[in-house]
C-alpha cells in the first residue's frame, strides 16, 4: 500500500484523476486543463506533473496510452505519450470524491472538490460545503476576535488589510449560504449540480487561499 500524498499532491493527484476520467490526455494538454482546475495560486509545472504521473503509473492507477500523433507528421518530431485511466484509477477517483472528511474542508483540497461536484453525489456535496461553512466561521470568530484585541494598536494600512481579510471570509460564508441552499433544492442522490445560485460566479477568494474553480467546465 502506498503512502497516502501530502496535501499538496494529494490535490494534484485528485486533479489529474479527475481530468482524465473524462478522457486519455497527453501532459501537455493534462498542464494546461490543470491551472483551470486548480487556479493561478497552484503553478503546475513538468517537475510536479510528471512525476505525479509516475506514481500514478506505478500504482495502477493509469497506463500510457501509446502516443499522440504529432501536429506536423513530417515533421519528425514524435508524438506526445497519451495517459488513460486504468479501472482501478477510475474506481480510486471515485473513492477520492465521495470523501466529505475535514481535509475536503481546507484551503487546499476545497477549491478542488468543487471543480468535481459535478460527479460527486448531492449528500456528499451537502456535507462538504456545510463543513467548509463551519470551518469558515471558525475563523470568522477568530479574526473578530484578534481585531478587537489589537484594534488600537494597528495602522491605517494593517487595520485596512486585516479588515478586508475579515470581508473576504464574510463574502464568502454568504456564497456558501446560497450554494447550500441551493443543494437542499435538488432532489436526493443526483451526481449533477445543476447550477451555482443565480446571479453568482462559481468562484470566490478566502483569506490566504486561491480562486476556487468553477464547479461547471472542468
Amino acid at each position: 500500500m502506498s503512502p497516502r500524498p501530502g496535501k499538496r499532491s494529494g490535490v494534484l493527484e485528485l486533479a489529474v484523476l479527475g481530468l482524465l476520467q473524462e478522457n486519455p490526455m497527453h501532459g501537455y494538454e493534462l498542464r494546461k486543463r490543470l491551472s483551470g482546475v486548480l487556479g493561478t495560486f497552484h503553478a503546475i509545472s513538468y517537475g510536479s506533473l510528471y512525476p505525479c504521473l509516475k506514481d500514478l503509473e506505478a500504482r495502477g492507477l493509469l497506463v500510457e496510452d501509446g502516443e499522440a500523433q504529432p501536429t506536423a507528421p513530417l515533421s519528425g518530431r514524435r508524438g506526445r505519450i497519451v495517459y488513460r485511466l486504468t479501472a482501478e484509477g477510475k474506481e480510486h477517483f471515485q473513492s477520492l470524491i465521495a470523501d466529505a472528511g475535514p481535509d475536503t474542508w481546507e484551503d487546499e483540497r476545497f477549491g478542488v472538490r468543487l471543480a468535481f461536484f459535478g460527479r460527486t453525489e448531492a449528500s456528499v456535496r451537502l456535507r462538504i460545503l456545510e463543513g467548509r461553512r463551519s470551518r469558515l466561521e471558525e475563523r470568522l470568530d477568530a479574526l473578530r476576535s484578534s481585531l478587537a484585541r489589537t484594534r488600537e494598536r494597528l495602522d491605517g494600512y494593517t487595520l485596512e488589510l486585516q479588515q478586508h481579510g475579515l470581508e473576504s471570509v464574510e463574502r464568502e460564508v454568504r456564497w456558501l449560504d446560497e450554494l447550500i441552499a441551493s443543494e437542499r433544492e435538488q432532489p436526493q442522490g443526483t451526481t449533477q449540480n445543476s447550477a451555482a445560485p443565480s446571479g453568482h460566479a462559481a468562484t470566490t477568494t478566502t483569506s490566504g487561499a486561491g480562486n476556487h474553480p468553477s464547479a461547471h467546465g472542468v
